[in-house]
Protein backbone atom coordinates (compact mmCIF):
# COMPACT_ATOMS: atom_id res chain seq x y z
CA UNK A 1 0.00 0.00 0.00
CA UNK A 2 1.39 3.42 -1.01
CA UNK A 3 1.83 5.83 1.88
CA UNK A 4 1.32 9.58 1.62
CA UNK A 5 2.82 12.34 3.75
CA UNK A 6 0.19 14.92 4.60
CA UNK A 7 0.23 18.31 6.34
CA UNK A 8 -2.53 19.78 8.47
CA UNK A 9 -3.97 22.79 6.66
CA UNK A 10 -6.81 23.64 9.04
CA UNK A 11 -8.73 22.37 12.06
CA UNK A 12 -12.28 23.16 13.13
CA UNK A 13 -14.55 22.02 15.97
CA UNK A 14 -17.99 21.44 14.40
CA UNK A 15 -19.46 19.80 17.52
CA UNK A 16 -18.61 18.69 21.04
CA UNK A 17 -15.62 16.29 21.07
CA UNK A 18 -15.40 16.36 17.24
CA UNK A 19 -12.59 17.82 15.14
CA UNK A 20 -12.73 18.46 11.42
CA UNK A 21 -9.20 18.11 10.08
CA UNK A 22 -8.21 19.21 6.57
CA UNK A 23 -4.96 17.77 5.17
CA UNK A 24 -2.97 18.62 2.05
CA UNK A 25 0.05 17.00 0.46
CA UNK A 26 3.17 17.72 2.52
CA UNK A 27 5.23 17.92 -0.67
CA UNK A 28 2.74 19.70 -2.89
CA UNK A 29 2.02 16.61 -5.00
CA UNK A 30 -1.38 15.79 -6.46
CA UNK A 31 -3.52 13.75 -4.10
CA UNK A 32 -4.92 10.37 -5.17
CA UNK A 33 -8.64 10.38 -6.00
CA UNK A 34 -11.19 8.36 -4.08
CA UNK A 35 -14.85 7.35 -4.20
CA UNK A 36 -17.69 8.04 -1.80
CA UNK A 37 -17.45 5.81 1.28
CA UNK A 38 -13.64 5.56 1.17
CA UNK A 39 -11.33 5.79 4.16
CA UNK A 40 -7.63 6.21 4.88
CA UNK A 41 -5.42 4.36 7.36
CA UNK A 42 -3.31 6.70 9.49
CA UNK A 43 0.01 5.57 10.93
CA UNK A 44 0.27 6.39 14.63
CA UNK A 45 3.53 7.02 16.51
CA UNK A 46 3.18 3.71 18.42
CA UNK A 47 3.25 1.74 15.16
CA UNK A 48 -0.50 1.03 14.99
CA UNK A 49 -2.96 2.37 12.45
CA UNK A 50 -6.45 3.86 12.62
CA UNK A 51 -8.91 4.37 9.78
CA UNK A 52 -11.09 7.45 9.21
CA UNK A 53 -13.62 8.10 6.46
CA UNK A 54 -13.03 10.84 3.93
CA UNK A 55 -15.54 13.69 3.83
CA UNK A 56 -16.48 15.17 0.46
CA UNK A 57 -19.20 17.83 0.63
CA UNK A 58 -19.27 18.89 -3.02
CA UNK A 59 -18.48 15.76 -5.03
CA UNK A 60 -14.83 16.72 -5.61
CA UNK A 61 -13.27 13.37 -4.73
CA UNK A 62 -12.19 12.61 -8.32
CA UNK A 63 -9.59 15.40 -8.17
CA UNK A 64 -9.18 16.38 -4.51
CA UNK A 65 -7.05 19.34 -3.51
CA UNK A 66 -7.27 18.29 0.13
CA UNK A 67 -8.62 15.53 2.34
CA UNK A 68 -11.14 16.24 5.11
CA UNK A 69 -11.89 14.00 8.09
CA UNK A 70 -14.20 14.18 11.08
CA UNK A 71 -12.83 12.55 14.24
CA UNK A 72 -14.70 12.08 17.50
CA UNK A 73 -12.56 12.04 20.64
CA UNK A 74 -13.37 8.75 22.32
CA UNK A 75 -13.71 8.53 26.09
CA UNK A 76 -10.32 8.00 27.76
CA UNK A 77 -8.69 7.61 24.35
CA UNK A 78 -4.97 6.93 24.18
CA UNK A 79 -5.03 5.89 20.53
CA UNK A 80 -6.08 7.30 17.18
CA UNK A 81 -8.67 9.85 18.24
CA UNK A 82 -6.46 11.45 20.90
CA UNK A 83 -3.57 11.60 18.42
CA UNK A 84 -5.72 13.19 15.72
CA UNK A 85 -7.22 15.67 18.18
CA UNK A 86 -3.71 16.62 19.27
CA UNK A 87 -2.63 17.72 15.79
CA UNK A 88 -2.06 21.38 15.05
CA UNK A 89 -1.85 23.37 11.83
CA UNK A 90 1.39 22.59 10.02
CA UNK A 91 1.87 19.18 11.65
CA UNK A 92 2.56 16.26 9.33
CA UNK A 93 1.07 12.76 9.34
CA UNK A 94 1.45 9.64 7.21
CA UNK A 95 -1.47 7.69 5.81
CA UNK A 96 -2.07 4.96 3.25
CA UNK A 97 -3.76 5.87 -0.02
CA UNK A 98 -7.58 5.91 0.05
CA UNK A 99 -9.41 2.59 -0.16
CA UNK A 100 -13.10 1.77 -0.14
CA UNK A 101 -14.86 -1.06 1.74
CA UNK A 102 -18.20 0.79 1.83
CA UNK A 103 -18.96 1.76 -1.78
CA UNK A 104 -22.22 2.93 -3.28
CA UNK A 105 -24.01 0.48 -5.54
CA UNK A 106 -23.67 1.28 -9.22
CA UNK A 107 -27.34 0.94 -10.17
CA UNK A 108 -29.85 3.81 -10.16
CA UNK A 109 -32.04 2.46 -7.35
CA UNK A 110 -32.98 4.87 -4.53
CA UNK A 111 -30.58 5.09 -1.57
CA UNK A 112 -31.64 5.29 2.08
CA UNK A 113 -28.69 6.67 4.07
CA UNK A 114 -28.80 6.37 7.88
CA UNK A 115 -26.03 7.74 10.10
CA UNK A 116 -25.52 7.65 13.84
CA UNK A 117 -23.16 10.16 15.46
CA UNK A 118 -19.74 10.35 13.81
CA UNK A 119 -20.99 7.71 11.36
CA UNK A 120 -22.15 10.70 9.32
CA UNK A 121 -18.69 11.11 7.77
CA UNK A 122 -18.90 8.58 4.90
CA UNK A 123 -22.56 9.46 4.37
CA UNK A 124 -21.62 13.07 3.56
CA UNK A 125 -19.58 11.84 0.58
CA UNK A 126 -22.31 9.40 -0.45
CA UNK A 127 -24.97 12.10 -0.44
CA UNK A 128 -22.71 14.36 -2.52
CA UNK A 129 -22.06 11.59 -5.06
CA UNK A 130 -25.75 10.70 -5.34
CA UNK A 131 -26.72 14.34 -5.78
CA UNK A 132 -24.06 14.84 -8.50
CA UNK A 133 -25.28 11.74 -10.32
CA UNK A 134 -28.93 12.81 -10.11
CA UNK A 135 -29.84 9.63 -8.23
CA UNK A 136 -32.69 9.54 -5.64
CA UNK A 137 -31.63 9.49 -1.98
CA UNK A 138 -32.52 10.56 1.53
CA UNK A 139 -30.22 11.02 4.52
CA UNK A 140 -31.30 10.45 8.11
CA UNK A 141 -28.82 11.67 10.72
CA UNK A 142 -29.32 10.65 14.36
CA UNK A 143 -27.52 12.24 17.33
CA UNK A 144 -27.96 12.08 21.09
CA UNK A 145 -28.51 15.86 21.32
CA UNK A 146 -27.69 19.13 19.55
CA UNK A 147 -24.23 19.39 21.15
CA UNK A 148 -23.23 16.36 19.06
CA UNK A 149 -24.59 17.80 15.80
CA UNK A 150 -21.61 18.05 13.45
CA UNK A 151 -21.89 19.38 9.88
CA UNK A 152 -25.68 19.79 10.04
CA UNK A 153 -25.75 23.34 8.68
CA UNK A 154 -23.69 22.46 5.63
CA UNK A 155 -25.74 19.35 4.96
CA UNK A 156 -29.01 21.29 5.12
CA UNK A 157 -27.57 23.91 2.77
CA UNK A 158 -26.47 21.32 0.23
CA UNK A 159 -29.30 18.78 0.43
CA UNK A 160 -32.36 20.63 1.75
CA UNK A 161 -35.29 18.44 2.67
CA UNK A 162 -33.44 15.29 1.63
CA UNK A 163 -31.75 15.53 5.06
CA UNK A 164 -33.67 14.65 8.22
CA UNK A 165 -32.15 15.27 11.67
CA UNK A 166 -33.05 13.26 14.76
CA UNK A 167 -32.05 14.18 18.33
CA UNK A 168 -32.65 11.37 20.82
CA UNK A 169 -33.26 13.69 23.77
CA UNK A 170 -35.83 15.79 21.93
CA UNK A 171 -37.57 12.84 20.27
CA UNK A 172 -37.74 10.88 23.51
CA UNK A 173 -35.80 7.93 22.14
CA UNK A 174 -33.74 6.56 19.25
CA UNK A 175 -34.48 6.84 15.55
CA UNK A 176 -37.35 4.65 14.31
CA UNK A 177 -35.26 2.38 12.12
CA UNK A 178 -38.08 -0.07 11.46
CA UNK A 179 -40.31 2.70 10.21
CA UNK A 180 -37.62 4.07 7.91
CA UNK A 181 -36.80 0.69 6.43
CA UNK A 182 -40.45 -0.29 5.97
CA UNK A 183 -41.13 3.06 4.29
CA UNK A 184 -38.19 2.83 1.88
CA UNK A 185 -38.92 2.93 -1.82
CA UNK A 186 -39.15 -0.38 -3.60
CA UNK A 187 -35.74 -1.69 -4.62
CA UNK A 188 -33.88 0.82 -2.44
CA UNK A 189 -30.38 0.25 -1.10
CA UNK A 190 -29.94 0.70 2.64
CA UNK A 191 -26.67 2.20 3.93
CA UNK A 192 -26.07 2.45 7.68
CA UNK A 193 -23.01 3.77 9.49
CA UNK A 194 -22.76 4.26 13.22
CA UNK A 195 -22.38 2.41 16.51
CA UNK A 196 -22.95 -1.32 16.78
CA UNK A 197 -26.41 -1.17 18.45
CA UNK A 198 -27.72 0.98 15.60
CA UNK A 199 -26.33 -1.38 12.97
CA UNK A 200 -27.75 -4.45 14.69
CA UNK A 201 -31.18 -2.78 14.98
CA UNK A 202 -31.07 -1.71 11.33
CA UNK A 203 -30.08 -5.20 10.24
CA UNK A 204 -32.98 -6.71 12.17
CA UNK A 205 -35.38 -4.18 10.64
CA UNK A 206 -34.06 -4.84 7.13
CA UNK A 207 -34.32 -8.61 7.51
CA UNK A 208 -37.85 -8.29 8.94
CA UNK A 209 -38.83 -6.11 5.97
CA UNK A 210 -37.49 -8.71 3.55
CA UNK A 211 -34.72 -6.59 2.03
CA UNK A 212 -32.31 -8.75 0.01
CA UNK A 213 -28.85 -8.99 1.56
CA UNK A 214 -27.32 -7.43 -1.55
CA UNK A 215 -29.18 -4.20 -0.81
CA UNK A 216 -28.07 -3.92 2.83
CA UNK A 217 -24.75 -2.14 3.47
CA UNK A 218 -23.12 -1.36 6.81
CA UNK A 219 -20.01 0.29 8.21
CA UNK A 220 -19.26 0.14 11.92
CA UNK A 221 -17.72 3.12 13.69
CA UNK A 222 -17.17 1.44 17.04
CA UNK A 223 -13.72 0.05 17.67
CA UNK A 224 -13.86 -3.56 18.91
CA UNK A 225 -14.23 -3.57 22.67
CA UNK A 226 -13.29 -6.16 25.25
CA UNK A 227 -16.23 -7.64 27.10
CA UNK A 228 -16.41 -8.41 30.79
CA UNK A 229 -15.74 -12.08 31.39
CA UNK A 230 -13.57 -12.62 28.29
CA UNK A 231 -11.22 -15.56 28.82
CA UNK A 232 -8.39 -17.16 26.87
CA UNK A 233 -9.17 -19.81 24.26
CA UNK A 234 -7.20 -21.87 21.74
CA UNK A 235 -7.19 -21.71 17.95
CA UNK A 236 -5.95 -24.68 15.91
CA UNK A 237 -4.82 -24.06 12.33
CA UNK A 238 -6.14 -26.91 10.17
CA UNK A 239 -3.38 -26.76 7.55
CA UNK A 240 -0.48 -27.04 10.00
CA UNK A 241 -1.94 -28.32 13.25
CA UNK A 242 -0.37 -25.41 15.13
CA UNK A 243 -2.28 -24.26 18.21
CA UNK A 244 -2.36 -20.68 19.47
CA UNK A 245 -3.68 -19.27 22.73
CA UNK A 246 -5.78 -16.12 22.29
CA UNK A 247 -5.73 -14.13 25.56
CA UNK A 248 -8.31 -11.53 26.62
CA UNK A 249 -7.66 -8.17 24.98
CA UNK A 250 -6.08 -9.63 21.83
CA UNK A 251 -7.74 -10.80 18.63
CA UNK A 252 -7.15 -13.99 16.69
CA UNK A 253 -5.57 -11.88 13.96
CA UNK A 254 -3.23 -10.19 16.46
CA UNK A 255 -1.86 -13.47 17.76
CA UNK A 256 -1.63 -15.36 14.47
CA UNK A 257 -0.07 -12.54 12.51
CA UNK A 258 2.52 -11.95 15.23
CA UNK A 259 3.71 -15.53 14.63
CA UNK A 260 3.95 -15.02 10.87
CA UNK A 261 0.65 -16.51 9.71
CA UNK A 262 -0.39 -15.00 6.36
CA UNK A 263 -3.88 -13.59 6.86
CA UNK A 264 -6.27 -11.54 4.73
CA UNK A 265 -8.17 -8.81 6.57
CA UNK A 266 -8.96 -5.13 6.48
CA UNK A 267 -11.26 -3.23 8.83
CA UNK A 268 -10.56 -5.09 12.12
CA UNK A 269 -13.96 -3.85 13.33
CA UNK A 270 -16.10 -6.77 12.15
CA UNK A 271 -17.97 -4.98 9.38
CA UNK A 272 -16.21 -5.65 6.06
CA UNK A 273 -16.28 -9.46 5.96
CA UNK A 274 -12.84 -9.81 4.38
CA UNK A 275 -11.40 -11.92 7.22
CA UNK A 276 -14.32 -14.38 7.24
CA UNK A 277 -13.01 -17.87 8.01
CA UNK A 278 -14.61 -21.32 8.02
CA UNK A 279 -14.97 -22.93 11.45
CA UNK A 280 -14.30 -26.68 11.34
CA UNK A 281 -14.71 -27.39 15.05
CA UNK A 282 -15.78 -25.41 18.11
CA UNK A 283 -18.32 -22.70 18.83
CA UNK A 284 -17.60 -19.08 17.87
CA UNK A 285 -18.64 -16.08 19.95
CA UNK A 286 -19.79 -13.75 17.17
CA UNK A 287 -19.13 -10.02 17.65
CA UNK A 288 -19.33 -8.80 14.06
CA UNK A 289 -22.10 -7.03 12.14
CA UNK A 290 -21.58 -9.01 8.93
CA UNK A 291 -23.25 -12.36 9.51
CA UNK A 292 -26.99 -12.96 9.44
CA UNK A 293 -28.71 -14.51 12.45
CA UNK A 294 -28.93 -17.78 10.52
CA UNK A 295 -25.18 -17.76 9.82
CA UNK A 296 -24.39 -16.98 13.45
CA UNK A 297 -26.60 -19.80 14.68
CA UNK A 298 -24.96 -22.20 12.20
CA UNK A 299 -21.51 -21.46 13.60
CA UNK A 300 -19.73 -22.50 10.41
CA UNK A 301 -18.02 -19.17 9.66
CA UNK A 302 -16.68 -16.28 11.74
CA UNK A 303 -14.92 -12.93 11.45
CA UNK A 304 -11.56 -13.52 13.11
CA UNK A 305 -10.80 -9.82 13.60
CA UNK A 306 -13.31 -9.37 16.44
CA UNK A 307 -15.08 -12.63 17.26
CA UNK A 308 -13.89 -15.01 19.96
CA UNK A 309 -14.87 -18.50 21.18
CA UNK A 310 -17.51 -19.94 23.46
CA UNK A 311 -15.72 -23.30 23.37
CA UNK A 312 -12.24 -23.96 24.74
CA UNK A 313 -10.83 -24.40 21.22
CA UNK A 314 -11.70 -23.46 17.65
CA UNK A 315 -10.33 -25.31 14.63
CA UNK A 316 -10.17 -22.91 11.70
CA UNK A 317 -9.78 -23.60 7.98
CA UNK A 318 -6.51 -21.67 7.66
Amino acid sequence: MTSIDLKVESIEAPAERIRSVVLVSAGGDALPPYEAGAHMEFHLPDGTTRSYSLIDFEGDCAAPKSYRFGIRLEEESTGGSSYMHGLGEGDTVTADAPKNDFPLATDDAPSLLIAGGIGITPMISMAAALKSAGRPYSLHYAMRDRSAAAFTGRLAELHGDRVSLHFDDEAGGPLDLSGLVEGAEEGAHLYVCGPKPMIEAARSAAEAAGLPSGRIHFELFDAPADQEGDTAFEVEIASSGKVYTIPPGRSIIDVLEEDGEDLIYDCQRGDCGICQTDVLEGEPDHRDVVLSEEERAGGKVMQICVSRARSARLKLDL
